[in-house]
């Protein structure tokens, strides 16, 4: 209930912002940097540039998307360019702990409102100086979705299950192991987190190799949009049919719910990151409103029973 509240109110402060001529005259020249953390070519993040683009629209701000690839230097120095060029706001993916905290303390101190949105700093605000994290809970998604895992298919102690990830380093891929682990372990099942790249190809051979050497497996949790697109082909490729829950959305993983062969997966909501961050930075920089934390998905899963509904508007604004 409180979570709905909040959510209504940010909601209700964006909408107040769009009312007749405040998106003109009361947000014009502002200017915000949005770093995607990987490369331009994944597609998970199309919603979240659209929903950026949206609010920079009806706000009538100017956000400049920029792309780090993954690697910490290139994103540091997106950092200090903007600090540079003076920008009004920051939005940016904090996928390690230790790599921005100096950049993102010093944008801060220069008076420029930073917020992580989609992965976080491990230590949260405290330990990284940013204003506020707008993305999903990605521990307490991974306990959900192997609390699925194991009410559907019964898991016990001594199975072992496979979870890979893109980025097992990554401070998404590290709380969202966390959370099946704390979920499985207690149990007796073994989780082994395994790379799975950010390539689609690669992601499949690497899923199949695995499970190749270890026939023993009794299930997949798929860290990432990545590894839960791979995971069926990879099966389908060996023959195998093995329980499979995962992490996003994609049309790929639509039908793969629609088959059966996978059994539910975490909608974080990527338009939703794109677009309160872009919000809250506006606001923050117009009315010195204090940005604030926004759980995107509720750890809500989608399923067979719901999978039609999310389709409508996947790649869009899901």
């Amino acid at each position: 209930m409180l979570k709905t509240l909040i959510k209504a109110g940010v909601l209700a402060l964006g909408a107040s912002a769009f009312a007749a001529g405040a998106s003109a005259k009361e947000f014009a020249d502002m200017k915000f940097t949005i770093i995607f953390y990987t490369d331009a070519s994944v597609e998970f993040w199309n919603p979240a540039i659209k929903g950026a683009n949206d609010a920079a629209e009806q706000l009538g701000v100017d956000i400049d998307i920029q792309y780090g690839d993954s690697n910490p230097e290139k994103q540091n120095n997106i950092i200090q360019a903007a600090i540079a060029n003076e920008v009004d706001g920051i939005g940016l993916g904090i996928f390690n702990s230790d790599a921005f905290v100096e950049s993102i303390c010093q944008a801060e101190d220069a008076g420029i409102s930073v917020i992580a949105f989609n992965v976080d700093n491990l230590g949260g605000a405290d330990a990284s100086c940013r204003s506020a994290y707008v993305g999903q809970d990605d521990q307490a998604a991974g306990a959900k979705v192997a609390a699925r895992l194991v009410e559907e298919f019964g898991l016990t102690s001594g199975d072992k299950v496979l979870a890979p990830v893109e980025l097992p380093e990554a401070t998404y891929a590290v709380k969202r192991s966390t959370g099946v682990k704390s979920v499985l372990e207690p149990l007796g099942i073994e989780v082994d987190v395994i790379r799975s790249t950010t390539n689609p190809g690669e992601a499949q051979t690497i899923i199949a190799q695995y499970l190749l050497a270890n026939p023993e497996t009794k299930a997949i949790v798929g860290l990432g949009q990545t590894p839960t697109n791979a995971a069926p082909p990879a099966m389908a490729e060996l023959g195998m049919s093995l329980p499979l829950v995962g992490f996003d959305l994609s049309p790929q993983i639509a039908d793969a719910i629609k088959a059966g062969t996978l059994t539910a997966t975490v909608d974080q909501q990527p338009y939703s990151q794109g677009y309160f961050t872009v919000v809250q930075l506006a606001m923050a920089k117009r009315y010195g409103l204090a940005p604030s934390n926004f759980d995107t998905s509720g750890t809500g899963l989608v399923d067979a029973s719901n999978v039609d509904a999310a389709v409508e508007f996947m790649g869009v604004t899901r």
